[in-house]
């Protein structure tokens, strides 16, 4: 016959059991096979080749790799963020940035798919440059008339907004000035060469192109006054999303000398469909949050990617996925 156990004894033995079972729980929660990583192929659109768009996207593309290692990204350049909207409502890529004011025309114009685009996350601010040699007689967008001036290509986000400005400062882009379609990639090189008389660029600060450019040439960047804030957004439409905005001084050093140039502003935006899967969506957009630091070491526009302000994708509802991570964040 046993002896009972001391009652000490029963004690020890019984939180013995405890552990053992917790121990064992622990171990079969490890072997046992979790929620799996996305996987599949996903088409980004980026942007022109010396672009911020397209920088991001690459830096971003080996983010994902190391989030989600099951997940192929594969990359597309673009002409800009008309071209980035247009993709992907036709479901010729399945992830893109673009600008807010795109976004609106190409939902306003009703093209095929607009009701399809969903938001993920706010990235940063493309700021308008207007970039003209130093001794150049203007001064205003309105002393643009006459003079040979690159716009961008047609399907680019700073065409658009250079059509706004022009028309605000009364000016007819096809009229008023010799509009040409180049884009960044060649903008530079045409000033150097006195080929035109202005470029309008819009992008994230310092846009590479335009630092070189500063570098090697003697250039500034014409004011975009508060008057033609009003104006723009009397025009109504699209043109909503234009807002005052500052170049601080250092963004291009040699360029502004010194002194900030006033200008206007568009946010930036991660869009995609809504038939985008929901957990590859949901991953996708925290690796764009978690990221901010490492991709805005290289691409310095990437360190205003604010969590808090992210979620605000006016005029995308957002897309599933994203708002799942965005509740599984709140406090």
């Amino acid at each position: 016959m046993f002896q009972a156990l001391p009652r000490i004894g029963r004690r020890r033995a019984l939180l013995g059991s405890a552990a053992a079972f917790a121990v064992f729980g622990l171990l079969l929660w490890w072997l046992l096979p979790g929620e799996e990583s996305p996987s599949g192929t996903i088409t980004f659109s980026t942007g022109t080749p010396t672009g911020v768009y397209q920088k991001y996207g690459m830096l971003l593309q080996g983010a994902i790799a190391k989030d989600m290692p099951r997940v192929d990204v594969r990359l597309q350049n673009s002409d800009g963020s008309q071209d980035n909207v247009l993709r992907v409502a036709t479901g010729k890529a399945d992830y893109t940035i673009a600008a807010a004011d795109a976004v609106e025309t190409y939902i306003l114009e009703n093209k095929p798919g607009a009701g399809r685009l969903r938001g993920c996350a706010r990235l940063y601010d493309d700021y308008v440059h207007l970039v003209v040699p130093r001794s150049s007689s203007v001064k205003s967008v309105a002393d643009l008339r006459g003079k040979t001036v690159a716009v961008g290509p047609s399907g680019s986000g700073v065409r658009l907004i250079a059509t706004h400005v022009l028309q605000a400062a009364g000016l007819d882009p096809d009229k008023d000035i010799k509009p040409l379609a180049d884009g960044i990639a060649t903008m530079p090189g045409l000033l150097k060469q006195h080929k035109i008389d202005a470029f309008f660029w819009s992008g994230g600060l310092p846009t590479s192109a335009v630092l070189e450019l500063s570098k090697t040439s003697d250039i500034r960047l014409v004011p975009i006054g508060g008057d033609l804030i009003k104006k723009l957004h009397e025009q109504g439409g699209a043109s909503r999303y234009y807002r005052a905005a500052v170049m601080p001084a250092d963004a291009y050093p040699r360029a502004q000398r010194g002194s900030s140039v006033q200008t206007l502003a568009v946010a930036n935006f991660l869009i995609t469909r809504e038939d985008a899967d929901a957990k590859l969506t949901e991953e996708l957009t925290r690796t764009v949050i978690a990221s901010r630091d490492h991709i805005g070491a290289v691409v310095h526009a990437a360190q205003l990617v604010d969590l808090r302000t992210a979620i605000y994708t006016d005029p995308l509802p957002l897309h599933e996925g994203a708002r799942r991570y965005y509740r599984s964040i709140k406090p």
